[in-house]
């Protein structure tokens, strides 16, 4: 009884020590599978949102995208707004105009910034206000030139115009 017990205690050990390395791999898989690597079709620097006051509808996104190969940012959504659109703005007869566009051409290795006055992401509608330090989740989908659409979660951190120009001073 004493050695069946000993060798049963021995079969679990060794089970145990087999069954470790798979699931270090099984949870590997799911890890690649919750974050496809064809949705590393851009890399998003330094998203920020600007922050709000009580009651006002609208705020703006921003950060720095680069996509591996050229696609096109067709589309934004978050949680925290009804309507998410890409917008730019532009000078036109000594007055600076914004409006929706339909896609932003995002070309291969090559940094694109979202910035204050210039392309941004409009989140309007606000379902709540947004806060300095807020963590804001937005998700951007990318087309490729072959059509196919891959997306991507970020999330974008609050904070005031000045704290953003401050934080952007600080690493010339």
């Amino acid at each position: 009884s004493s050695d069946l017990l000993q060798r049963s205690t021995m079969r679990i050990r060794l089970a145990h020590r087999l069954a470790r390395p798979l699931l270090g791999l099984l949870a590997m898989a799911c890890v690649v599978v919750a974050h496809p690597v064809s949705a590393q079709v851009a890399s998003v620097k330094d998203p920020w949102v600007r922050s709000t006051v009580a009651r006002q509808k609208a705020t703006s996104a921003y950060m720095e995208i680069t996509a591996a190969r050229a696609a096109r940012l067709l589309e934004a959504s978050s949680p925290v707004a009804g309507i998410v659109e890409i917008h730019e703005m532009r000078m036109e007869k000594d007055v600076m105009r914004m409006r929706a566009i339909a896609s932003l051409d995002l070309p291969a290795g090559q940094p694109v910034p979202l910035q204050p006055g210039g392309h941004h992401i409009m989140l309007m509608d606000l379902k709540v206000q947004v806060k300095d330090g807020d963590k804001v989740p937005i998700t951007l989908v990318f087309e490729l030139r072959n059509g196919s659409r891959e997306t991507a979660e970020i999330t974008a951190i609050a904070r005031s115009p000045q704290a953003a120009s401050d934080r952007k001073s600080t690493r010339l």
